[in-house]
């Protein structure tokens, strides 16, 4: 699975971005005039990929006019409580979805999954879930809601104090490292990434659809 496309808050995915900083944060100067705020909360995104699905009528071809119903993940939002050792995070998304044959009333099953990533590759959990879709006769579209949930551990997701001073401290004009960038120190960059964690959700797609959806 490839690394994700759409971001709430948006996962640029291991650090959340913010607009401005507040007293005792870590801030991070990217060299783009854009501050990032490394919270406890992880990243919440789409992967690249997986945020549609396409179903075909039967065995038959991949083509435009084989389509029987097509569904997107939308309106990603989520929140967060960090106020224990254990950081929950509630992510709620829509679901849309077209048909093309109206005749009857249908419903319809999605799989979906959400994972909770670590560094940007380890996998912490992964758990997969259903979203039906309720078609009316005569209807083309339908809708509907679905959540995912994910628990990270505060202690993981929190910078070693001497990494945080490394970053943060203030330098002043004619310091030795004044100039340099202290995520380019290997020792504070794997800091960073290891205490860095996303919950990704998109849908539960076979290697046909995902290869579909990639080469459309």
């Amino acid at each position: 699975m490839t690394r994700r496309s759409r971001i709430v808050s948006t996962v640029a995915l291991a650090i959340a971005l913010a607009g401005c900083a507040k007293e005792g944060e870590l801030v991070v100067e990217q060299g783009v005039g854009i501050t990032a705020v490394l919270s406890s909360c992880p990243a919440v995104g789409i992967p690249d990929y997986t945020g549609d699905i396409t179903l075909f009528r039967g065995a038959g071809e991949q083509t435009a006019d084989n389509i029987d119903v097509v569904a997107a993940i939308t309106n990603l939002r989520y929140t967060c409580d960090e106020t224990g050792e254990r950081v929950y995070t509630n992510a709620t998304f829509d679901v849309l979805a077209r048909r093309t044959d109206v005749h009857g009333a249908r419903m319809v099953q999605l799989p979906y999954f959400s994972s909770v990533l670590r560094g940007g590759s380890a996998v912490v959990t992964k758990r997969v879930g259903k979203v039906t879709l309720t078609f009316a006769d005569g209807e083309e579209r339908a809708s509907a809601s679905a959540q995912a949930g994910a628990f990270v551990d505060r202690a993981e997701a929190t910078l070693p104090a001497e990494i945080r001073e490394r970053i943060t401290r203030r330098r002043r004009p004619g310091d030795p490292d004044a100039a340099l960038d202290p995520l380019a120190d290997p020792q504070v960059r794997a800091a960073v990434q290891r205490a860095s964690f996303e919950l990704l959700i998109g849908f539960q797609l076979t290697q046909d659809q995902l290869a579909y959806n990639a080469t459309r």
